[in-house]
């Protein structure tokens, strides 16, 4: 008599069964939704500013290459930037290989007038060895004393 009762109830849970199969998968769902916004979507915005930075990359911009090289970027063209590492010594790379800004050129004004003063123009480029104002760290790097 036993058994024939768990029969029927085995019967009447395989009707519910639709909602058991959503409770199994509950965790995986939450597990893909706690990737996405911890991994993916931060490493997609990361992606999206270093294309943003490379696209505004112009001549006189003070840059760091992925192998460790800082320079002046003294021309660009489509996938090149010509990089002046010192005293007319000039090396080509390319552009992907840009990791970081350390100090940007005024962009040009856009008035449009000749009869500006010598001193507003900042079309050429701040020599290598000027002093170069650095970003404020990010990250933990912000509490840690400079050196």
């Amino acid at each position: 008599m036993l058994i024939s009762e768990a029969y029927a109830q085995t019967a009447d849970a395989g009707a519910a069964g639709g909602a058991g199969l959503l409770m199994q998968f509950a965790p995986l769902i939450l597990i893909f939704v706690v990737f996405y916004f911890l991994l993916i979507r931060p490493q997609q915005k990361r992606a999206k500013e270093h294309r943003d930075m490379l696209g505004a990359l112009r001549r006189g911009d003070r840059v760091v290459t992925g192998g460790g090289i800082v320079g002046t970027v003294q021309k660009v063209a489509d996938d090149e930037l010509t990089i002046e590492i010192a005293e007319n010594v000039r090396v080509k790379v390319i552009r992907s290989t840009v990791t970081t800004v350390l100090a940007r050129t005024e962009p040009a004004k856009n008035g449009g007038s000749k009869g500006t003063d010598a001193d507003d123009d900042t079309s050429t480029p701040a020599p290598a060895n000027a002093p170069v104002e650095a970003e404020k760290p990010k990250g933990l790097g912000r509490f840690l004393p400079r050196k």
